[in-house]
């Protein structure tokens, strides 16, 4: 099992390099998407790279966090916290498949996505046979997919909070007029 813990930083780290390098750009590009899905869209209105790339960081916490206090205590629960984790990731990657199939259109995160999700999931099987599944692990791995979730709220949050703070610097947002 301890063979495949840090494996799950690092394909946080790739995949979210490209979302980093490429998703101002693509929103800047396409501004019709935000009239198109506003719902999920107006997450990212007036984003910019500092915001976006703080959120990315913030979310990589828990991931390198978790992973390293798994590797070197290795334990039911935080074995179960990092498959919860990972299974948050694997989920992430089948969320930005699935956006891009459905806009019909190239996202900056569906090539590593691409890459990464059956590497996951080759990782968690492996991984789930391995893991001793008792009570502790369970609740851990279940509390690690809330965490998760939640944590991207924060992110989303902290982004904003940037944001909202570089507005007099208007080379950085998105040109696009708020709701």
């Amino acid at each position: 099992m301890r063979e495949y813990i840090l494996l799950l930083p690092i394909l946080f780290i790739f995949h979210d390099m490209e979302e980093i390098a490429g998703f101002i750009w693509f929103f800047k590009r396409n501004t019709y998407l935000f009239d198109r899905f506003p719902k999920v869209m107006n997450t990212y209105r007036g984003m910019t790279h500092t915001g976006f790339a703080l959120a990315v960081y913030e979310e990589f916490i828990p991931f390198f966090g978790v992973s390293l206090l798994a590797y070197y205590f290795p334990n039911d629960v935080l074995y179960g916290l990092w498959f919860g984790i990972f299974m948050s990731l694997t989920g992430h990657f089948f969320i930005h498949i699935g956006h891009s199939i459905y806009i019909r259109k190239y996202i900056p995160c569906v090539i590593t996505s691409s890459i990464c999700l059956p590497i996951s999931i080759l990782i968690l099987i492996k991984c789930a046979g391995l893991m001793d599944w008792n009570t502790a692990s369970v609740i851990s791995t279940v509390v690690g997919i809330i965490f998760m979730i939640v944590n991207m709220k924060i992110a989303h949050g902290l982004a904003h909070i940037v944001n909202r703070k570089i507005r007099a610097d208007k080379t950085q947002l998105i040109p696009l007029p708020e709701p």
